[in-house]
């Protein structure tokens, strides 16, 4: 599957070219809030206004894409939580009206699958529709689900493959308690190596463009594994066999691309992934430019896709890369439980 174009929403300036060039934005709080474009150029005020963030962060970061390829055979999303907050607005809506006649704008912003739906409303979009929604592998399912559409294709075929996340202060709150955020202010530039328990919460959008045509490709995806619950052992089976699935040993990877995200409790995986591979092998991280939130692989994968084409080299990169990566292993895992591979190659 390649990977035709890319855009993402983040809490750094990835909507234009500054984030790529170096600005390295660096906040004191523990909330990473996306930094917004302008939507007023690609989204009609009177839809704009009863918008969802999730759904507004979602269309601004398709509709550039969809705009240079008009041609797309469907749309495939990830989400972990979809709209929440719109959810709970409508929850709460019930209770106020007493289950009476409730507005009907936060019901239909409050299904995960809205940005889907909406996307193809205003592009006219009548192809392969669907919306994943599971939890931390929300976006390697959805990245699934586009690879068997375009293997089972028979002719030139271009997919929107994308994931989303917003912060919602009652999802949020949930997590805090259950220990998952940091109680303590920290900068997102020390997230790394902080040691404490809990992380910084971040939200974003990012969408691709896929083919199965290599045409002007940014990037080719070669293939990705996942898996639940595994221990130590399993792990280190489960990246042999797939690298050995894809005619690649672990020298052959030039580049991993690690979510640690600062949790004490679960920073440990990727240290363990580190020592399956020769202690000179280069990696670099990408929470501490966004923070943590389930379906953040999304943008890892962005991320992959702009050190492949030597984009990106300014000092908010943490770790180690010396030149440009022509294979890239990115590795990611939610509090030890869903885990997961994504393996990205330069087409060059």
């Amino acid at each position: 599957m390649y990977l035709k174009d890319v855009y993402s929403i983040s809490p750094q300036v990835t909507h234009t070219d500054e984030f790529i060039n170096g600005n390295y934005k660096i906040y004191s709080k523990n909330i990473l809030s996306v930094i917004e474009p302008s939507y007023s150029e690609m989204i009609p005020a009177s839809l704009l206004r009863r918008m969802g963030k999730a759904v507004r962060m979602g269309i601004g970061a398709a509709l550039p894409l969809i705009e240079r390829h008009e041609k797309l055979n469907g749309i495939v999303i990830g989400t972990a939580n979809g709209g929440l907050e719109n959810c709970i607005n409508f929850l709460n809506q019930i209770i106020e009206y007493d289950e009476g006649v409730l507005t009907p704008t936060h019901f239909v912003q409050s299904t995960p699958n809205a940005l889907a739906g909406q996307l193809a409303l205003m592009s006219k979009n009548t192809g392969y529709n669907v919306t994943h929604v599971n939890g931390p592998l929300a976006f390697e399912n959805a990245i699934l689900d586009a690879m068997m559409f375009l293997e089972g294709a028979t002719n030139k075929t271009a997919l929107l493959l994308g994931a989303v996340e917003e912060i919602s202060n009652y999802n949020y709150n949930i997590d805090l308690i259950a220990g998952r955020y940091k109680s303590d202010y920290i900068d997102n530039n020390k997230l790394i190596t902080s040691q404490t328990k809990g992380s910084i919460c971040g939200e974003g959008s990012t969408m691709f463009i896929v083919s199965n045509d290599a045409n002007n490709a940014l990037a080719k995806l070669i293939n990705l594994k996942q898996i639940n619950y595994p221990n130590e052992i399993d792990l280190e089976y489960l990246l042999n066999q797939f690298l050995f699935e894809n005619d690649l040993k672990t020298e052959d990877i030039d580049l991993l691309i690690l979510g640690n995200n600062g949790d004490v409790q679960f920073d440990s995986w990727y240290t363990l992934l580190k020592s399956f591979f020769s202690s000179k092998k280069e990696y670099v991280y990408y929470k501490n430019f966004v923070g943590e939130y389930r379906t953040s692989s999304a943008f890892a994968l962005y991320f992959a896709t702009q050190l492949l084409k030597g984009r990106i080299h300014h000092k908010g990169i943490e770790g180690d890369v010396s030149s440009i990566p022509k294979i890239i292993l990115i590795y990611n895992q939610f509090e030890g439980i869903h885990h997961s591979f994504i393996l990205v190659q330069s087409v060059v």
